[in-house]
């Protein structure tokens, strides 16, 4: 309990538990519609917005913000251009993103090098009270847009075809989800840096679809599965002095590789179970 004595922990756990709900949210939509390199996506474009930040000096976050609310733009257009092969606007993005920072960071003489790796890697105990505030704010305002659209949002996910007969503005929907998820990312960056982001987004929901049956006990698991892998994560870290980011997201490998043996077992114990009873 030493470590609540310190006031940066307390708000380490208290933007970690923010963080488990939010992300897991949102990841459950990006693996169920086959986006979960759009994190990864619109993260590494992120780069580009922290570089502009600083080659105008002006506030990275306002400047990350601005190009990721873009990109997601973009990323919705050439998505429904590339219908068939959506994997490509992911790829134009990525790179485009890398290469954008790169120019960027160069142009800089590299004196942002360094200001960038932070945002690279990202460190949930350095994180500021305004930091916490901005988190609920953000976290408050997804619950009520998921209260509100979660049938729209449902159908969607499942069936573009039947959300566009059931008169549904897919197009809509889908851009503002997109901009939702950059935002989050955008303010998840500082913290839990651009490289790690993407796997506190869909590793929850990755294993929460392992044992989950439903939808929604698949959207409470992923919440479940994230509140223990961040904050046991942050009392890895803090115990045995590792990166919390690198921390976290091993933790959360590691409660998939045992959920996958789990399963495993359970399945073969089943099989062995029906062969005995049919001999």
């Amino acid at each position: 309990m030493e470590m609540f004595s310190y006031e940066f922990m307390r708000r380490a756990f208290l933007a970690a538990s923010f963080m488990a709900v939010i992300a897991p949210l949102l990841g459950v939509f990006l693996v169920v519609r086959r986006q979960s390199l759009l994190a990864d996506t619109l993260s590494h474009v992120s780069l580009a917005g922290i570089a502009l930040g600083f080659f105008i000096n002006m506030n990275p976050t306002i400047t990350t913000l601005i190009v990721v609310i873009i990109s997601a733009v973009i990323l919705e257009y050439l998505r429904q251009v590339y219908s068939t092969y959506s994997e490509v606007s992911t790829a134009i993005l990525m790179s485009g993103g890398l290469a954008l920072a790169l120019v960027l960071m160069n142009a800089n003489k590299g004196n942002s090098s360094m200001k960038i790796q932070q945002y690279l890697f990202g460190s949930i105990v350095t994180i500021s009270q305004s930091q916490v505030v901005i988190l609920g704010i953000l976290l408050a305002l997804l619950v009520s847009v998921f209260i509100l659209f979660k049938r729209p949002m449902y159908v969607m996910t499942f069936d573009e075809a039947t959300a566009h007969v059931d008169g549904l503005p897919v197009k809509w929907m889908s851009l503002l989800f997109n901009v939702l998820t950059g935002v989050a990312i955008t303010v998840m960056i500082p913290i839990a840096g651009a490289l790690l982001v993407s796997a506190i987004m869909v590793l929850p929901a990755a294993i929460a679809m392992r044992i989950g049956k439903g939808f929604n006990q698949v959207l409470l698991l992923s919440v479940i599965v994230g509140l223990i892998g961040m904050l046991s994560g942050l009392v890895t870290s803090y115990q045995v002095d590792t990166p919390p980011g690198a921390t976290i997201t091993l933790i959360f490998i590691g409660l998939f590789i045992i959920v996958m043996a789990i399963k495993a077992v359970v399945g073969k114990i089943r099989k062995v179970s029906i062969r005995k009873q049919t001999m």
